[in-house]
């Protein structure tokens, strides 16, 4: 399938961390009119289970969906329905300004990480309620899911991941079959931040509170700048920059990432005797054989045990090598199983990355995404011929917006790219080790913010609200609204994972 093919283009972003006492509405206090339904001010929420994106347990909240137009300046034309999800406070009566999690990739569904948010914000119900909005496009929000006349997705088997002008023609034909239900030209962050606000008038409170992860960063960033007087805090979580284009610089931040990892083998005398050689380049020398040959490799399947055999090639190793490396505990597995590859033992590698392609698959939303990305970045990209060198090289860059031609490209405002400048109280995180949004972007984007406070997890990856002690302080964070008088210091027990010396995991 093209989600497989084209993964270290589409998937590189993709990545997040996600009862029923009533709310209070404008005057303090929900109000039920039945025993199931409650409402959160305008809102009629009934009882829903949310499944987790990566299967598990489900997680109990209450559910609602809200109509808004497709296209604002057309109130009267084609209307679309936000999938809401409301996880209420713990006990009692929320506060009256509630927490809105806004999801990464673009093309990620809030309420599919619903047991992800409500393990990060654990300390925030006990004051706060938490709302979960797909993203218009994503979930159940109207997605921009490729259908043909059978109902079935047109078939991408034949495409070459290569190859831009095949991307921008099945794109085209993707944009003809959601013709009758979507138009994908309004399916942009513009028009999601005015979903947020139509979503917020409704709930009827005055203020929210926005924690943002990855390209959700740029989703709260927006709604900050156009609605400041309903903004009371945010949190920015592996921080995205207005002005960056999203998908510009996987190569070099992947390729820094990599380095760093490296760094820190190389102080640990074990990790360092096992593994002389630079990672990036066994990752080289890996990547030129298959790409010389790929290889037909039998490994038993993660999900049932089984026997099996594949095809191994490059682009597989670049996708487990980019995913793998977005947390530090995956990320401990990456000089493995290359070093095994790099000695001709492959099984391993691809029994991984079949393992990451069952997980990730199905979780973003293409369409969206393309919707997104041609909007707001593909303008601005430019090639850089000094990305040739890194281990993803320059062709991930192309890919990423290869779709663009083809697809139904909206507008972004004159202003969308400005640096937030804001008094807004602001809580800035990164992972140190992070491959996708280095703790660079999160400085550059403090800049702007005078109430603001940036925090570097040390030894972590791609997003971190739910590491260490991160959920009590963004309880601390939401309840004051100061970030600059938190006390950090629980966070110095945070350290870095080292990398397996073998399947038996660490030996000191």
């Amino acid at each position: 399938m093209l989600t497989k093919r084209l993964a270290p283009a589409a998937l590189l972003t993709a990545v997040l961390l996600a009862g029923c006492n009533a709310p209070p509405t404008a005057t303090g206090r929900a109000t039920n009119d039945s025993a199931a339904t409650r409402h959160f001010g305008k809102i009629a929420f009934e009882p829903c289970s949310l499944p987790g994106a990566t299967g598990g347990q489900s997680t109990q909240a209450l559910c609602a969906t809200v109509q808004v137009p497709e296209n604002p300046a057309v109130p009267d034309g084609r209307r679309i329905g936000l999938n809401i999800a409301w996880l209420a406070v713990a006990k009692g009566n929320g506060t009256a300004d509630p927490v809105f999690f806004l999801a990464g990739g673009p093309g990620q569904a809030a309420t599919e990480y619903a047991a992800t948010v409500d393990a990060a914000l654990r300390e925030v119900r006990k004051q706060r309620d938490v709302i979960l909005i797909d993203q218009r496009g994503t979930g159940k929000s109207n997605p921009l899911t490729c259908v043909g006349a059978d109902g079935k997705e047109p078939p991408a088997d034949d495409l070459d991941a290569a190859d831009p002008q095949a991307l921008a023609t099945y794109a085209g034909r993707c944009a003809q079959s959601l013709a009758d239900r979507a138009d994908p030209r309004f399916y942009t962050t513009t028009e999601a931040v005015q979903d947020l606000e139509t979503v917020r008038a409704a709930l009827e409170v005055g203020s929210i509170n926005l924690i943002g992860v990855s390209y959700g960063t740029r989703v709260a960033q927006q709604y900050a700048a156009r609605y400041p007087t309903h903004t009371r805090a945010i949190v920015l979580d592996g921080v995205v920059p207005n002005d960056l284009v999203v998908g510009g610089e996987f190569a070099h931040t992947f390729e820094n990432a990599l380095a760093l990892q490296t760094a820190q083998c190389a102080k640990l005398p074990a990790c360092r005797q096992r593994y002389p050689t630079d990672l990036r380049a066994q990752l080289r020398r890996v990547m030129a054989k298959l790409n010389a040959a790929p290889v037909d490799v039998e490994y038993r399947d993660p999900g049932t045990s089984l026997t099996k055999r594949d095809t191994l090639t490059a682009d597989t190793v670049t996708q487990l090598a980019f995913l793998f490396s977005y947390a530090p505990q995956s990320a401990a597995l990456l000089p493995l199983v290359i070093d095994e590859a790099d000695q001709g033992r492959y099984g391993p590698l691809m029994s991984l990355a079949q393992l990451i392609s069952q997980s990730v698959g199905g979780q973003m939303s293409r369409g969206m995404q393309w919707s997104v990305v041609c909007a707001e970045d593909a303008d601005r990209s430019s090639d850089d011929a000094s990305a040739a060198d890194t281990v993803l090289g320059s062709q991930v860059a192309r890919m990423f917006f290869a779709a663009c031609p083809g697809w139904p490209t909206g507008k972004r405002p004159a202003d969308f790219n400005a640096p937030l400048k804001s008094a807004v109280p602001a809580l800035l995180l990164s992972g140190e080790l992070d491959p996708v949004t280095p703790p660079r972007y999160g400085a550059a984007v403090l800049a702007g913010l005078s109430n603001g406070r940036h925090q570097v997890l040390r030894g972590q990856g791609h997003n971190v609200s739910g590491t260490g002690c991160m959920p009590k302080l963004l309880g601390q964070f939401f309840e004051t609204a100061d970030a600059k008088a938190l006390d950090l210091k629980c966070l110095d027990t945070l350290t870095y994972v080292p990398p397996f010396t073998s399947f038996n995991g660490w030996e000191p």
